[in-house]
């Protein structure tokens, strides 16, 4: 109660400030900008931000979010302090924790919003516990660990009434919107398949878990990293990159990579949950004629095949590819002309045409190529300032305009986007984990069936459930380590 009290307070101070500011607007007092000179921001107009994970990718949000030039870091807070060093050192002012619960426990009251760019597993109990407080997030990429996790998170946004947005820097790009104007006017035609496609993974995945272990360093609390996971002895080389290929922790190459190259698509096409899934699974062996059998490790290739319907249209056949797989070049792509941007990309095929872009959305080009410089359609479509270089920005301007304000209503990847977008991303790992479900046999020979490989998951989006094969739902949402819960 005393949380919810101080939060409240909070709020009413900041918007009788801006009441207060509105009513005075008719009286001649000199402006504050005039005051403080050229680009001088009024203190009421700042955003007053905390840090959760700030060493690495977090670094770089932080560092993102801070040159908005509207925002100021009042709290950081990371497991690892030599990751979180140069945060720390960039912003003295801030102060330092390891435990987010404890840090949001003292300084809610002094923040308006929270980062949040830690492994996966702890998106979601991160970004909650902020949102639950009344503060605005930004989550990076995969919004969540699980498909449930992702549904509570965009529910809780429009709960909480909280201004969020997910660390996919291409949804704010110009070229998404260039690829939206060109199929709004009807440059290819009605979409009827979509590949997308990765070079990822570029870390381990597909091995049994690591046998050796050590003790920890001192400067991580292992524990805490541990969070919501179940809990294992500390190994090295997991931190701080090689995590992203367990289940534990990571997504894969599709929760690394996917929220970046299928969002053009989504947005294009206007997408939400897909009605199946299927999938097939690159093979690890060891030792002569042997397949290896990891279940914690992600594999080291995958294709996914996930379908949606289109009102009034031909169902979508959408392709996800990772591990160095590629979709055939189309026939209107010249021999020595790059497909996507070589180690990733995007196809969309429709009935008159096709079109491609690289991560991110960027260099959208038409099929054959020459058509990218031949067209010419009217811009429809809102561009961030900046491009993809203003996502940070894009998320300030909106959390100091609040909830609801002209500047939300341009938010490039707020929940209600990318908790659906996320959703499908992860809809592809359950295929995969699906795959690799095996029972024993009862002839006593030792050996097992994987019942879940060479069907299609029948999907209830609404509802997220697989409607034709139970066993995969246990992949919608896991069990959390005691005393972790959303």
């Amino acid at each position: 109660m005393e949380k919810n009290k101080r939060t409240g307070e909070d709020n009413s101070r900041r918007n009788f400030i801006k009441a207060s500011a509105t009513a005075l607007a008719g009286f001649y007092f000199v402006p504050r900008h005039v005051i403080g000179g050229p680009g001088f921001i009024a203190p009421s107009d700042r955003l007053r931000v905390a840090g959760i994970g700030v060493g690495g990718m977090g670094a770089g949000d932080v560092r993102g979010v801070f040159n908005s030039g509207k925002a100021d870091f009042i709290a950081l807070c990371d497991v690892d302090d030599v990751r979180a060093k140069g945060s720390v050192e960039a912003h003295p002012k801030a102060k330092y924790y390891r435990d987010y619960r404890e840090m949001l426990d003292k300084e809610h009251s002094n923040i308006d919003a929270v980062t949040v760019s830690t492994p996966d597993h702890m998106h979601a109990v991160q970004a909650m516990a902020a949102m639950q407080l009344g503060k605005h997030v930004y989550v990076q990429k995969p919004l969540s660990h699980d498909i449930y996790e992702a549904r509570m998170l965009t529910e809780a946004a429009d709960k909480y009434k909280v201004v969020t947005q997910m660390g996919n820097q291409g949804s704010s790009g110009d070229g998404v919107r260039q690829m939206v104007e060109w199929y709004n006017a009807g440059l290819i035609g009605e979409a009827t398949k979509v590949y997308c496609w990765t070079d990822r993974p570029v870390w381990p995945q597909g091995i049994p878990w690591p046998s050796e272990t050590s003790t920890p360093p001192p400067t991580l609390d292992w524990d805490l990293w541990l969070g919501s996971a179940p809990y294992k002895d500390y190994v090295p080389n997991l931190i701080p990159f090689n995590w992203r290929g367990w289940w534990d922790y990571g997504t894969g190459a599709l929760g690394d990579m996917a929220c970046h190259i299928m969002e053009p698509a989504f947005r294009v096409l206007g997408l939400g949950y897909p009605e199946s899934a299927e999938c097939s699974v690159g093979s690890v062996y060891v030792g002569e004629f042997q397949r290896g059998y990891f279940p914690e490790s992600c594999p080291p290739s995958s294709h996914i095949t996930l379908r949606f319907k289109q009102e009034g249209k031909e169902d979508l056949e959408f392709h996800w590819m990772d591990g160095g797989i590629q979709p055939t070049r189309p026939l209107e792509l010249g021999p020595n002309e790059v497909m996507g941007d070589g180690g990733n990309g995007v196809i969309i095929e429709g009935t008159k045409g096709k079109m491609m872009c690289g991560t991110y959305g960027m260099n959208p080009q038409l099929l054959p190529t020459s058509r990218t410089q031949e067209i010419n359609v009217p811009q429809t479509e809102y561009r961030v300032p900046g491009g993809d270089r203003g996502h940070y920005n894009n998320w300030v301007e909106a959390c100091i305009a609040g909830y609801g304000s002209k500047e939300y209503s341009v938010l490039s990847s707020p929940f209600s986007v990318a908790g659906p977008l996320t959703e499908s991303v992860l809809m592809g790992n359950l295929a995969i984990r699906s795959y690799d479900y095996r029972v024993p046999r009862n002839d006593g020979s030792n050996r097992f069936d994987f019942p879940g490989r060479g069907i299609k998951l029948v999907w209830d989006g609404p509802n997220m459930k697989v409607t034709n094969f139970e066993p995969a739902n246990q992949f919608v949402k896991r069990t959390y380590r005691e005393g972790w819960s959303l």
